[in-house]
């Protein structure tokens, strides 16, 4: 079923903020906290600080009328460079790759393409974006049709 959620990136704090945010709505983190040590290396690409390893890469907690709050922690190692203003993605979860595509084109025309549609490691369909109004977003899709 089609989803949509909130998107959050903080500077190192995420497992913190999702403890205190579970802490509020109760529930569990849904398939628990990944962390970027869990992630395969990718060739060309410096291996990991340990202390970076220990990151979290992604976590899931359902709040309100079954909304996603979902975080990483933005790794400077990795490129990112954590500011207010550029820690929030609408995140799109479609139910077929062909709405994923539709959904990325329409909305990343005329804005600013992070990260083209394509397949993940994780086995899903994703891309990010910037759309022409400054609004980050993500679309994942986990079906394969």
């Amino acid at each position: 079923m089609a989803s949509v959620g909130t998107y959050l990136n903080f500077p190192g704090s995420t497992e913190a903020a999702f403890e205190f945010y579970r802490s509020v709505f109760g529930g569990e983190f849904i398939g628990g906290i990944h962390r970027f040590g869990d992630m395969p290396a990718s060739a060309g690409q410096p291996p990991l600080a340990d202390a970076d390893r220990q990151g979290v890469m992604h976590v899931t907690l359902a709040i309100l009328g079954g909304h996603l709050l979902m975080g990483t922690d933005a790794l400077e190692s990795m490129g990112f460079k954590f500011k207010l203003g550029n820690h929030v993605h609408i995140g799109l979860a479609p139910d077929s790759r062909a709405d994923a595509d539709r959904l990325f084109g329409a909305l990343s025309a005329g804005g600013q393409v992070e990260m083209a549609m394509c397949e993940m490691f994780w086995g899903d369909y994703y891309g990010s974006f910037k759309d022409k109004f400054g609004v980050q977003w993500m679309v994942n899709c986990s079906s394969k049709a």
